[in-house]
């Protein structure tokens, strides 16, 4: 079994060829089990583990294994960790084992991006990001590569974070500025992207200008959430999967407080990918996409990481 480390797995997996790879995953056939949801508890500590399967007829089964721990946030530590096994399923045959973070954070950054490619305006340039974790940095470059993103602008619970995010944006040559108004800051923006572990919301509804769009992609338990309830009121709402509809807090609250029905959700990105519904219908509404992962995506990620190892 071969091992790729995260230099390895990252280098497999630049935007301009992942996000095109989950549009082709989406629009194709893979086997996605329910995840396996699992609390975790150690003397005061808490946390939750995931375990995603998925399987093609290309002949690949991967399974990922994520811990999450929102409380490492004050040991200094990440609070995801993941690991990647792909296996040839055709024998069971363990083939590699592959860095989940990188996997992970990618992937989740591409669908983001690759949800945006349908449902932000064509000239969206401002791009405010929530969040300064594994995900959030990837943000901008993932953006770039749908959209004209001109000037970012980050947040985050710790301004500090916020100010060094911005710092390294500026040393890649963005034009990036940490926030502490929230409120003016989402008014300004095109594009909302969340990338955190909120339990309780960021988000109000009333701030999100006209044409903007809202992507809400940190939030994947019925007990967390980014957005409120009229986040979602008069938008159209996507989800990267109808699992979304039942794990997704920011979803259920909107559903309880009347805000979204489940039958008025604008699509799948599957059916988005297939051409099966359409995304943005005008410059003027308002979207929102809400995703809580797909171990399709992990596998389309692992696919390449290997494909390049084989010369596929």
């Amino acid at each position: 079994m071969r091992t790729f480390d995260t230099a390895a797995t990252r280098a497999a997996l630049p935007f301009d060829r992942l996000v095109p790879a989950l549009r082709d995953a989406f629009a194709g056939n893979t086997i996605v089990p329910p995840r396996h949801v699992h609390a975790v508890a150690s003397g005061e500590d808490r946390g939750t583990v995931l375990i995603m399967p998925a399987w093609s007829d290309a002949g690949f089964l991967g399974i990922k294994t994520i811990a999450i721990y929102p409380g490492n946030a004050v040991r200094g530590l990440p609070g995801l960790h993941a690991t990647y096994v792909l296996y040839d399923a055709r024998t069971g045959v363990p083939l590699a084992s592959m860095d989940g973070n990188e996997i992970t954070a990618r992937r989740t950054a591409a669908a983001s991006a690759l949800g945006a490619s349908f449902l932000a305006r064509e000239d969206a340039s401002r791009l405010l990001v929530l969040g300064t974790g594994r995900v959030a940095r990837l943000l901008p470059a993932a953006h770039a590569n749908v959209r004209a993103i001109g000037k970012i602008a980050v947040w985050n619970h710790r301004p500090d974070s916020a100010q060094a995010l911005a710092a390294q944006w500026r040393a890649e040559g963005r034009d990036a500025v940490a926030v502490t108004d929230l409120e003016t800051a989402v008014r300004a923006a095109d594009i909302v992207s969340c990338a955190t572990l909120a339990t309780s919301p960021l988000l109000r509804g009333e701030w999100l200008a006209p044409g903007s769009h809202l992507d809400l992609i940190g939030s994947f338990t019925p007990q967390m959430r980014e957005a409120d309830a009229a986040c979602f009121a008069e938008a159209r709402t996507f989800v990267d999967t109808d699992e979304a509809l039942v794990k997704a807090g920011d979803l259920l609250d909107a559903i309880a407080a009347g805000t979204l029905r489940a039958a008025d959700v604008g699509g799948t990105l599957a059916q988005l990918c297939r051409n099966d519904r359409s995304g943005r219908a005008d410059a003027t509404e308002r979207t929102v996409f809400k995703a809580v992962g797909s171990a399709l995506e992990d596998l389309a990620a692992a696919r390449l990481v290997w494909g390049d190892a084989c010369g596929a």
